[in-house]
């Protein structure tokens, strides 16, 4: 690390990431920086040299830190950008802020942003994931986005900008999303109260909620749109794939594919990366071999192993 302006923040060294991950597991970062605020995060990154890679995580719902730890700089937002705002029909949403409040909030004010309710992580990796749920997406809601380069600028980006797919954006890398905007149709704040009850409750029926487990682990093999809508034409679904190769519970070590919902990488207790991510590729070479169809990660993996 080369000599930085004095920050508001805080930087730790080497420190473990498995406690800040939903998997519970992986080594620790060079450096964990939790930046105060926009302006403090834009200041360490410009005064950053360019070698050092960066990488952002969210709460670490959909993530596998490898047991190797990361090199460089990981960013983790807090409470300087969880904030929500709602006036004339729009919703700003800090990065920070957990999915589940910003439909909770957005109901409250007759605003239907409900699909966001069931999705585990924060609104920044929504954004950069084009999250979705229920027929909609991210991408049909987002006004503009609001980030910090890696070299520290800061910008505001029109929705287009980030070119929002199945499952993915045009985002740089290293760049680093702080707040989002969404336009929302109206509701009535006890429908949509009642319609994420009901969300929840068929998730809580279908999916491993309670267990160690990084949601959906494989994307959906199916033709999408730009905005993330599925094709008629196709309609594969990855845990019918794996539960046709005869996954469905199949363990290795300390981990299993759900016996609740085969697209479910869980730890039982005591896994390690390592196996979490073995037995994600064993799965992806057998459905290859059963069925001929390539599973896509939907879990991110990052660090060395």
């Amino acid at each position: 690390m080369n000599e930085l302006p004095p920050i508001r923040g805080t930087l730790t060294q080497d420190r473990p990431l498995a406690d800040l991950t939903w998997l519970r597991v992986g080594g620790p970062a060079d450096w964990l920086f939790q930046p105060a605020d926009r302006e403090d995060l834009a200041l360490f990154l410009r005064n950053l040299v360019p070698e050092v890679p960066v990488f952002v995580m969210g709460v670490g719902s959909n993530l596998i830190v490898r047991d190797g730890g990361i090199r460089g700089v990981v960013i983790r937002l807090g409470r300087g950008f969880n904030g929500i705002e709602i006036a004339d029909g729009l919703v700003h949403a800090g990065a920070a802020a957990l999915d589940m409040h910003v439909a909770k909030r957005a109901a409250e004010a007759g605003l239907d942003l409900t699909f966001l309710r069931t999705i585990p992580g924060t609104i920044g990796g929504a954004v950069r994931m084009n999250a979705g749920c229920y027929g909609s997406y991210v991408a049909d809601h987002l006004v503009e986005a609001e980030v910090v380069t890696r070299q520290g600028e800061s910008r505001v980006l029109a929705a287009s900008d980030l070119r929002l797919a199945y499952r993915s954006s045009a985002l740089p890398e290293g760049w680093v999303l702080t707040r989002a905007t969404f336009r929302a149709e109206p509701g009535d704040p006890e429908v949509l109260a009642a319609r994420m009850e009901e969300q929840l409750a068929r998730r809580d029926a279908s999916q491993p909620t309670r267990e160690r487990s990084a949601g959906s682990t494989f994307r959906n093999p199916a033709g999408f749109s730009s905005t993330g809508q599925a094709d008629d034409v196709h309609d594969l679904k990855a845990w019918k794939l794996i539960e046709g190769a005869g996954l469905r519970g199949h363990r290795l070590g300390g981990a299993q594919m759900s016996e609740k919902h085969p697209n479910f990488l869980i730890n039982t207790g005591g896994a390690t990366a390592a196996e979490l991510e073995d037995l994600g590729e064993l799965v992806r070479a057998r459905v290859r071999e059963a069925s001929g169809h390539e599973l896509a990660w939907e879990v991110v993996r990052v660090g060395e192993r």
